[in-house]
């Protein structure tokens, strides 16, 4: 791996280490711009007495990176800790709901059907059945509240880290890294985190720290419709960049997934509907090597 888990700008795949990098400029939108460094967009007019700038709406610029080896599609910047605490303090409550709206409108609206308990915790509970043994504990890295967390008849306890710091669900424990450092849980599942992530080999890093020998991590991440078409030269047709800074194809997560060292047990697709959108989510099961 040659990518410094220090660097403000990727020079590397985050997902493999490779340095055969495609690029493209693009923007990093104003409502993550805001959050993370306190960056708005200006217009530029003739009052700035620029003399070769031509006039216009200045936004936060960044460059759209494709691997060649393992076809992943990422944003350059990567976000510090405390940019990151930034970005997700209070995830989707009024403050973060209130700006993004500001900047997003209709987002208030979208939000609502955003929280809601998603309705294919069955299909996930089915594609990690036969890997899965009693008793069951869990550990859910970045699982908000827990209310998305599957396998809620099955599991004896259930134990969540996460950044943005809300309340959990009755019968869930919120942990410290350390805490779930400490503790070894033969589930640990890590959705709809990863996309999110300046650098996921790092927090995969964290949690086989929680793993022992007979554990099952799950990771589930968005199949974004732009990598699904499996066009040559994506990064050119990737111009913005919000909350989801990684865009995974099945190569590159399972690219990811072997260089934290761990074994792919399984890999598919699966087809759901989130506040009335029909999205593709990769998922993998898989266990420390």
């Amino acid at each position: 791996m040659t990518l410094k888990a220090d660097e403000r700008l990727a020079r590397s795949c985050v997902c493999c280490g490779s340095a055969d990098l495609t690029s493209s400029p693009a923007i990093l939108m104003p409502f993550v711009a805001h959050r993370a460094f306190g960056w708005a967009p200006v217009e530029i007019d003739e009052s700035w007495g620029l003399q070769t700038i031509r006039n216009g709406m200045a936004y936060s610029i960044c460059k759209s990176l494709r691997c060649r080896a393992c076809s992943h599609l990422f944003c350059d910047i990567r976000f510090s800790d405390e940019e990151m605490a930034a970005i997700y303090a209070g995830y989707r409550e009024e403050a973060y709901v209130s700006l993004r709206d500001r900047y997003e409108p209709g987002y208030r609206q979208r939000n609502e059907g955003l929280v809601e308990t998603v309705t294919y915790k069955a299909e996930i509970e089915a594609f990690l059945a036969p890997y899965l043994h009693d008793p069951l504990t869990i550990l859910d890295w970045g699982g908000d509240t827990g209310s998305n967390t599957p396998c809620e008849a099955r599991r004896v306890a259930l134990d969540i880290f996460d950044i943005s710091g809300k309340d959990v669900v009755p019968a869930a424990r919120a942990v410290t890294r350390e805490q779930a450092a400490a503790s070894t849980y033969r589930l640990v599942v890590c959705g709809q985190v990863l996309e999110h992530t300046p650098y996921p080999l790092g927090v995969l890093a964290e949690i086989r720290n929680s793993m022992g020998g007979g554990s099952i991590l799950y990771v589930g991440v968005p199949f974004e419709k732009i990598v699904q078409q499996d066009l040559p030269d994506c990064e050119t047709r990737k111009r913005h960049w919000h909350e989801h800074i990684n865009f995974y194809s099945q190569s590159s997560l399972g690219a990811l997934l072997r260089s934290a060292g761990f074994e792919v047990l399984d890999q598919a697709v699966l087809a759901a509907n989130v506040a009335g959108s029909d999205v593709r989510i990769l998922q993998a099961v898989c266990r420390r090597c």
